[in-house]
């Protein structure tokens, strides 16, 4: 039996594939599975005008904008969220919002001027500015993502299939702050979901379970590009039973506590039949029931999911008392042992027996 940290020290496979469709098939990819969006919904506005922001009599320039995940991609039909801003901070220091729209391409009516002009596609966005001209032709506003899909799974052992309520993944960006932790992107996320991000490396963290079974792995995302990965856990799913004997019914109200080979308790359950997902490695379970303690150690395999019987006769035994800790009664000198009775003691003489008789010639000096 062998000790593993608390956050397991595990072995990690990764099997990632780049689906890259060609042309506007590219966008299909993302349509086939839940798509997770960085902001709330919003209502659909083809161009939004914020009320006072354009000097009256002052004439409005239309201004298309589409974007691409590449440059030389095609125009993203939708899950797009534009947004216009005013360069100049208002009074609470934020720039004021200026015209917004979803969906794909957008068309706005903007007053010659600078603004702002943000996309988001998913986690993924870009920021240009705009300047709009008072006469002439105003160019069709082109914004370049560089952005791509991940979506993420993973697997128990080879490639035992692991129920998708038991997962869960954290991204994280691969630069590391001065405080020693990373930013991070989104957190919580499904298997089977495409999360859209700007390209670049980022931080995965993978949790099988709520114990420890929690493997990392940097992922590389590419630009127009999904990228499907497989992460593999060595972990297993065991499930705790106290018995009189051998295959019998599970004892209930009774207490569990798993602890490493090294003693480091990593999971606490009341329950008859508490089920708990651990990292490959072997543990100790540890059952209190009606102030007895039973034990038995056990090993965990990635892959193989497995029930644990305790039997009652497995009693942990119990410390023996150290005689430096008995409590030891001082008894006074000459007292016999238990159960002997005490010898008859003669009375004392009386003071007339001591004092001299008439006619004693002895005399007390």
């Amino acid at each position: 039996m062998f000790g593993i940290s608390p956050l397991a020290r595990i072995g990690l496979a990764i099997a990632l594939t780049i689906l890259t469709p060609p042309g506007a098939g590219a966008q299909d990819a993302f349509k086939e599975f839940k798509q997770l969006e960085s902001t709330s919904k919003m209502p659909k506005l083809d161009a939004f005008i914020a009320p006072g922001t354009a000097a009256e009599g002052v004439k409005l320039r239309d201004v298309p904008m589409e974007a691409k995940l590449t440059a030389d991609g095609t125009p993203v039909e939708e899950g797009l969220s534009w947004y216009v801003f005013s360069p100049i901070a208002g009074a609470d220091g934020k720039l004021p919002l200026i015209a917004s729209a979803k969906g794909g391409p957008a068309a706005f009516q903007l007053a010659p001027g600078d603004y702002f002009v943000n996309v988001s596609f998913g986690r993924a966005g870009v920021t240009k500015k705009l300047t709009v001209p008072a006469d002439g032709e105003v160019d069709k506003q082109v914004m370049v993502l560089d952005a791509g899909g991940l979506l993420l799974n993973a697997v128990s052992g080879t490639d035992a299939r692991i129920r998708p309520d038991q997962l869960s993944f954290s991204i994280y960006s691969s630069e590391v702050r001065d405080d020693g932790e990373r930013g991070l992107v989104v957190a919580d996320v499904s298997p089977n979901t495409i999360v859209r991000l700007n390209a670049g490396t980022y931080h995965i963290v993978s949790e099988y379970g709520s114990v420890n079974a929690v493997i990392r792995a940097d992922i590389q995302v590419e630009a127009g590009k999904l990228t499907e990965a497989t992460i593999q856990h060595r972990a297993a799913q065991v499930t705790f039973k106290l018995v009189s004997d051998a295959g019998g019914e599970a004892i209930a109200d009774t207490a569990w506590s798993i602890l490493t080979a090294a003693g480091d308790s990593v999971g606490e359950s009341v329950s008859a039949f508490p089920t708990m997902v651990l990292a490959e490695g072997g543990y100790s379970a540890v059952a209190r029931n009606k102030d007895k303690i039973y034990q038995r150690d056990f090993t965990v395999v990635a892959g193989r999911n497995t029930d644990v019987e305790v039997l009652m006769k497995d009693q942990q035994p119990q410390p023996p008392v150290n005689d430096a800790a008995r409590t030891v009664q001082q008894v006074p000198v000459g007292t016999p042992p238990p159960g002997v009775q005490p010898a008859p003691v003669a009375p004392l003489p009386s003071y007339e027996q001591l004092a001299p008789q008439a006619g004693d010639d002895s005399s007390l000096d």
